[in-house]
């Protein structure tokens, strides 16, 4: 299944290996190889309306049973665009537990990897407006497995 949308909104410069090690060493983590590689077919940007939530247990701020998923940041410095790079401001600037790796998201709320518990990161929603998360997937690669359209929900 294609993951990306067609369009250039949030799209960074092609993904080389020595930008990778710079954010890895920036963001002091290892960045999951599942992420890399979509990262290298292309470096953030819109996804496919087919892959655009993630189903949740839970009530959430946004939606009783579900998150958004519209985007993916890359690893880049495109004017105009956000970027994992942004992680250590965006963390500070909205109080959000650390260490994480934001993936996507508007300020209020985010979708990130978790590295607090040490080893591959979680994913988890992260309410910045009610300081609350919401647990998502054990790993990136279980998080993509997940990914439903939004429309499938009510």
């Amino acid at each position: 299944m294609e993951f990306w949308a067609e369009g250039t909104y949030g799209v960074q410069a092609p993904l080389t290996d020595e930008a990778v090690r710079d954010a890895e060493a920036l963001l002091g983590v290892r960045l999951p190889d599942s992420l890399l590689d979509l990262l290298r077919v292309q470096n953030g940007g819109t996804v496919t309306d087919a892959l655009s939530a993630f189903p949740t247990r839970v009530r959430t701020t946004w939606a009783p049973d579900h998150v958004p998923f519209d985007s993916l940041m890359g690893i880049g410095t495109a004017e105009g665009s956000l970027s994992l790079l942004d992680t250590p401001y965006l963390v500070q600037e909205w109080d959000l537990p650390s260490p994480v790796v934001l993936l996507t998201g508007d300020g209020h709320t985010w979708i990130a990897l978790d590295y607090r518990a040490g080893g591959e990161p979680s994913v988890v929603w992260l309410d910045a407006e009610d300081e609350s998360e919401v647990a998502l997937a054990p790993d990136f690669r279980t998080f993509l497995a997940g990914l439903v359209p939004e429309h499938s929900f009510d």
